[in-house]
């Protein structure tokens, strides 16, 4: 069967990306289907990062939709490019950076910041570029977390390089003042630091920036929603009602500064014993789930209280790169692939395809 253009739109059209809920053919503009030679070429761009497992189980979706419809042989070029998407409207991307996450909690010791670097790390490992800011200023956990030391070095006396570990790029208070060192600041002091941080530090190029928010909701997390140009927002909770409620609040913050909840990740969610193998939900059950219900946000998933990903996180070797087969960091793995879908559906940001106007007196 010699298949037309409009057939190979209609199949493209009827296959669901399950990354990110919309058809395939929103991936493919019409100059990227070749129908010259002895069978259909397609080339297909998604928007989020495409590991080998994730590309093969897209093609062969996108392979049986074709030959479901009687169109038989094509041959489909998948590819992958993050792109750039909106942020506040008072605001500007940062140059280099695609996107920036931030990852909040309502309150503190729900397991954000271990929560935030293993996103960072599952996201590096799907093939993104990643970055990461550690925003808490007074309890920074980045240089524990990474196994990172030293200080970020500045080679113009201006602006820092940022250090590396695991294959993300990494910055925090806690290299530039020690970890025994107190930040005794006050409000509008903290905020101008981490908005210098950002600034001031040579990302290069980033597809995801992991910014681990302030725990709380409070003047430094507000201003820091305010001013830094952020994609969307990962809440992170326990399923304990007293961590619900604060979690709503961070919600509501983040509403309020037109930034999008990315979704919703329900950290401690239960308990295995590891001698008798006994299930426990210590905190709850299904709270962030129908706290994500409630709000008609995205559910993430849910993450265990599990004292591996504790010791690996002090250790200096987070979850997903210690034991990357273990179904802790599977969980991590899926919940960041979630993230990634998420982000590329956002509105993409168009602020460089339109001329700066200067008006200027006659």
């Amino acid at each position: 069967m010699t298949a037309t253009l409009e057939q190979i739109r209609a199949v493209l059209d009827s296959i669901v990306d399950d990354a990110t809920g919309v058809a395939l053919g929103h991936a493919v503009r019409d100059r990227d289907i070749d129908l010259g030679g002895s069978v259909p070429a397609i080339r297909a761009e998604v928007g989020y990062p495409l590991p080998e497992e994730r590309r093969g189980a897209l093609l062969g979706q996108a392979l049986a939709a074709f030959s479901e419809a009687g169109i038989g042989e094509v041959t489909l070029d998948l590819q992958w490019k993050v792109q750039s998407h909106a942020v506040q409207r008072t605001l500007k991307p940062v140059p280099g950076i695609r996107n920036i996450i931030a990852v909040s909690s309502g309150k503190g010791g729900v397991g954000k910041s271990t929560t935030a670097v293993n996103l960072a790390l599952a996201l590096a490992r799907d093939g993104a570029s990643v970055g990461m800011l550690d925003a808490d200023v007074y309890g920074p956990s980045l240089p524990t977390m990474t196994g990172a030391t030293g200080r970020p070095p500045s080679h113009d006396g201006k602006t820092m390089e940022p250090l590396e570990a695991h294959g993300i790029k990494v910055n925090s208070i806690g290299f530039l003042m020690g970890n025994d060192a107190p930040a005794i600041w006050r409000g509008p002091m903290a905020t101008q630091a981490l908005e210098q941080l950002l600034q001031l530090t040579n990302w290069g190029d980033l597809d995801y920036l992991i910014i681990d928010m302030p725990p709380g909701t409070g003047d430094i997390a507000l201003t820091l929603s305010q001013k830094v140009p952020v994609v969307g927002a990962v809440i992170v909770t326990t399923p304990q009602d007293i961590a619900l409620m604060d979690a709503r609040r961070g919600l509501m913050m983040f509403n309020k500064v037109d930034v999008p909840i990315l979704g919703i990740v329900e950290n401690m969610a239960v308990h295995v014993c590891s001698n008798c193998g006994h299930a426990e939900h210590i905190f709850g059950e299904g709270g962030g789930q129908r706290m994500a219900q409630q709000y008609d946000t995205p559910w993430l998933g849910s993450l265990p209280l599990s004292m591996p990903i504790r010791v690996q996180a002090d250790s200096g070797r987070p979850t997903v790169v210690a034991d990357p087969g273990s179904a802790e960091a599977l969980a991590y793995q899926q919940i960041a692939r979630r993230v990634e879908g998420r982000v590329a559906v956002l509105p993409r940001d168009m602020s460089a395809r339109f001329p700066s106007v200067v008006v200027e007196s006659l």
